[in-house]
């Protein structure tokens, strides 16, 4: 009887998982394997530029057989722009923490979705800037410890930003979305969102943009297990998964 391969790892997966640099039990990997496995199942690889700033998520330029860029921390944002504008007929995509992109990038961030920015951006918030010591982000949550907040994020640091919830008001935003990989649910789910988010960019409608949740073990001091019961318990009720934009024409 033929055998037929039903699951492994993404065609663009270029070396084993075991030589990525990540933490145990980071959830990186995870969303890196639904990104390879979208350009994949949409067609792209061929045309994909990879745009990735400094931070925990360069992992993924190191394990991917498309091309790719490796800017400095907060400025992926404004080289994707650059490359895309340069190479339009190009897939470009933005892959950044919330550190990068809701703090040092974040204007870079509005004024991209304000100019409608044909191409895709991926953003995996894991509460704080993980790769530099464990600080205080504006992704943090309220009451999270941090190495700026050791006693807890309190009013006067202010209130986590809701990345997606703020782009989908944008008139360039063509998609705005949410999602996470703590169970296979959810996994499923995000990648349906970073397909959708793919495609309007393939169908030049304007700036697509997908926020993952990610558990961060060795960044919040918790087993890997406990990580992801804080995703569930703390960051989905504050940070809510779904869809909050999604349209065809930006009329």
């Amino acid at each position: 009887m033929k055998k037929e391969l039903v699951s492994g790892l993404p065609k663009l997966w270029a070396h084993n998982p075991a030589e990525r640099l990540e933490c145990p039990g980071c959830q990186y990997p995870l969303i890196t394997r639904i990104v390879y496995d979208v350009i994949d199942e949409l067609g792209v690889e061929g045309k994909t530029i990879l745009v990735n700033s400094s931070a925990c998520g360069y992992g993924i330029v190191l394990t991917t057989s498309v091309d790719a860029m490796f800017p400095n921390h907060g400025q992926g944002i404004d080289v994707a722009t650059g490359v895309k504008r340069l190479l339009p007929d190009c897939f470009i995509i933005s892959f950044g923490g919330d550190g990068d992109v809701a703090a040092i990038g974040a204007g870079a961030f509005v004024n991209a979705a304000q100019r409608a920015e044909k191409y895709s951006m991926i953003m995996v918030n894991n509460g704080h800037f993980a790769m530099t010591g464990g600080q205080l982000a504006p992704t943090t949550l309220m009451g999270q410890v941090t190495t700026t907040s050791p006693e807890g994020r309190g009013p006067a640091m202010g209130y986590p930003a809701r990345m997606p919830e703020m782009i989908a008001t944008v008139q360039g935003t063509a998609y705005s979305a949410r999602g996470a990989a703590n169970n296979p649910a959810n996994f499923l789910k995000t990648k349906k969102y970073v397909k959708k988010a793919f495609q309007k960019q393939i169908d030049n409608v304007g700036f697509s943009f997908v926020e993952f949740l990610s558990a961060c073990p060795t960044g919040w001091h918790m087993t890997p297990q406990e990580s992801i019961k804080w995703v569930e318990e703390k960051m989905i009720p504050t940070l809510p998964l779904g869809e909050f934009k999604d349209v065809d024409t930006l009329d």
